[in-house]
């Protein structure tokens, strides 16, 4: 076996261990408290590791998430990268061939490590992952699980490309560094995991505002903004007529067509309201009344798809109405005293509702308020269908179409 350098600060001699440990350890327990994320911290680790003679020449940290969109994450890095690489995993993924012929698999049923040289062959384990990684000149790998709150697996793995792969005090000294790394993965996970879960429930502005303090009866604020009001038609009867799967994948068909437009266009939905959706463009966004337009005609392109599907499928078509507005609206904490709603309420909402239940008895799909209309500027786009009195709301205003047959955007 190789000597190590003497100039590295570690040596070969068990006496020297200490001297190494004391200082990794001590900045991952008492420095790294004002650090965010995990893949930064883990990149740093990395980093001292070589420093003090380690030689890692690739890690990984896998995480599994509570993502509405990814089982899990996998933090990546190699020396010379200043950023770990974040790559996500779809759910389904722990029942492909990638995942049952992995280290992964292994961990996940049980396994306390997973250690193989690379450097001689047959492998004990024929894992693709093991192929491709001796091809890549590395010599040896380990991989460890970390354990979570309540059982929750995860795992870490370290590469080798040294011509001695790892020694047994490399090995010993790494294992020692996994419970530390479990306690502040975890912390930070979880951080992750309830912007995570605020973001998905009740949107990124929202989210960060509870996550900033906004948790009190009443805390908010007032957002300038324009407001669109989304519902399905006829959805009730659908629900009586059609199996349960089928109402559900339907619902998140339209969701999806109506949603993600609205949501790259700089929207924020607040609510789903059972087959209703409720959305806030910020006027500090000084296209916001453009980008709602344009996220509307996105989501009309995206229902005729939907429908033709439905169409093939033997499924009903799906038609929905939506209301826009403009104005002021009392952006915060809504509830009961245990239980609370962040939304928003306010004149402008209450005109988005009546603008979109009035549009069953026009006949059209989309209606603007003539105040978003001279806000938008956008008067190509739409066609006055007269002065309406919406309920509950005294006079009557003015009332905007938005046209069929402009089918491009605004700039």
């Amino acid at each position: 076996m190789p000597a190590i350098s003497t100039d590295n600060l570690l040596l070969q001699d068990n006496d020297a261990w200490p001297r190494i440990r004391h200082p990794i350890l001590d900045w991952l327990i008492n420095e790294t408290h004002t650090e965010r994320y995990i893949d930064n911290i883990f990149v740093e680790l990395c980093e001292r590791l070589n420093d003090a003679g380690i030689s890692i020449d690739r890690a990984t940290l896998h995480l599994r998430t509570y993502n509405p969109q990814w089982f899990g994450a996998r933090i990546y890095w190699y020396p010379g990268m200043t950023e770990a690489k974040i790559d996500t995993f779809a759910y389904g993924i722990d029942n492909t061939p990638e995942f049952l012929l992995s280290p992964a698999f292994e961990i996940y049923e049980g396994a306390l490590e997973v250690r193989q040289r690379l450097d001689a062959r047959p492998f004990e384990r024929p894992w693709p992952l093991f192929s491709e990684l001796a091809a890549d000149g590395f010599i040896d790998y380990v991989a460890w699980p970390i354990e979570h709150t309540l059982a929750e697996k995860h795992f870490v793995t370290f590469a080798s490309k040294a011509p001695a792969g790892f020694t047994n005090e490399q090995l010993s000294f790494l294992h020692d560094l996994v419970p530390v790394v479990s306690l502040i993965s975890e912390v930070r996970l979880k951080n992750v995991l309830a912007r995570t879960l605020l973001e998905t429930y009740v949107g990124p502005r929202a989210g960060g505002q509870i996550l900033a303090g906004a948790t009190t009866r009443g805390s908010g604020n007032t957002l300038s903004a324009a407001v669109l009001i989304c519902d399905l038609r006829d959805f009730t009867r659908i629900s009586d007529l059609w199996p349960r799967d089928n109402v559900i994948e339907m619902l998140n068909t339209y969701f999806d067509a109506i949603s993600e437009p609205i949501e790259s266009n700089g929207g924020e939905i607040l609510k789903f309201l059972g087959d209703g959706l409720l959305a806030v463009f910020p006027l500090s966004h000084e296209k916001a009344c453009s980008n709602l337009l344009n996220s509307i005609r996105a989501a009309q392109n995206n229902m005729i798809a939907v429908n033709k599907q439905n169409s093939e499928l033997g499924r009903p078509e799906l038609n929905y109405g939506i209301g826009v507005h403009v104005g002021d609206v009392m952006y915060g904490n809504i509830g009961s005293k245990k239980r609370l709603d962040f939304t928003v309420i306010g004149p402008a909402v209450n005109v988005a509702s009546r603008l979109e239940a009035l549009t069953k008895e026009v006949g059209r799909n989309v209606l603007v308020s003539g105040a978003f209309a001279e806000e938008a500027k956008c008067s190509a786009w739409l066609e006055h269908v007269g002065a309406h009195p919406l309920k509950g709301l005294g006079e009557p205003i003015e009332v905007f179409a938005l046209k069929s047959r402009h089918l491009s955007t605004l700039s």
